[in-house]
């Protein structure tokens, strides 16, 4: 009987210290909960109180100029440097090592033949870009190497006049020279000449060419240059026929024997 007692008072206790370590864990565990909670809803609330910044809207121009590079070339540069064709020669001339000094021509297939280095290929570049790559290629050879390079001959820029004037040809480009001047440089407009439909041609590069259709009879009318497109190197200016012109030789025309002589 009394070791039954006994059983009895050990599991009652077990079981009361059990409830009060169970009821002390759920009251750390709460805490630790409502810590995390507190914690979630302040950073949820820092959050929403951060201000919204737009993101800042480009330049103006900057779009335009995107969208142009995407769809195609930019036809308005003005004043490019100019670019080593074949055929071109210049003069290579070293400071410090003047037994390297040459001068070159470029060849069909645009490369130069230097002394110690070799080939080199120059077409379509500018001046100081080959400056920099003939800097490189002695660089192997020489310390430091500094040169220069001074053209000699070159192709001029020219552009070209065709169609309904008075000269067609290939005339040099000097000066600044705009789309009204080079026509009066090729002789003015023939009277067959239309001139409210003048084309100017620019190539951009071997796979684009830029036509703008220019209204010269317009401008030339409302006294209004404004639209007086200045020409750039390898231009060619296209004036075509009036539809009277094309017509012309198909009228017939009084023949004089028929035309009674007076005494």
């Amino acid at each position: 009987m009394s070791r039954t007692l006994a059983a009895d008072i050990r599991l009652q206790v077990w079981m009361t210290l059990l409830l009060i370590y169970s009821r002390m864990l759920m009251k750390k565990l709460g805490i630790c909960a409502t810590i995390v909670l507190f914690a979630s809803f302040s950073a949820l609330g820092q959050n929403d109180k951060t201000p919204v910044v737009p993101d800042p809207a480009p330049p103006q121009g900057t779009a335009t100029a995107g969208a142009s590079s995407s769809n195609g070339p930019w036809f308005s540069q003005r004043y490019p440097r100019y670019e080593i064709r074949p055929g071109d020669i210049f003069d290579v001339s070293f400071a410090y090592t003047p037994e390297y000094n040459q001068t070159v021509t470029v060849q069909p297939d645009g490369y130069v033949s230097m002394r110690d280095v070799g080939d080199v290929y120059v077409a379509g570049k500018t001046v100081p870009q080959v400056t920099e790559d003939l800097r490189n290629a002695y660089g192997k050879t020489l310390n430091h190497p500094l040169l220069s390079i001074v053209l000699k001959d070159f192709q001029k820029p020219y552009f070209i006049a065709d169609g309904q004037v008075g000269h067609p040809g290939k005339y040099e480009l000097r000066d600044d020279t705009t789309l009204t001047q080079a026509v009066a440089m090729a002789g003015g407009f023939l009277s067959s000449a239309k001139h409210s439909q003048v084309v100017l041609y620019h190539r951009v590069s071997d796979q684009w060419t830029s036509a703008t259709l220019i209204d010269i009879k317009k401008m030339e009318k409302n006294h209004d240059m404004s639209e007086d497109i200045h020409l750039q190197p390898g231009d060619m200016v296209f004036v075509p026929k009036n539809g009277f012109s094309k017509v012309a030789p198909f009228i017939p025309t009084a023949n004089l024997s028929m035309v009674p002589r007076t005494p």
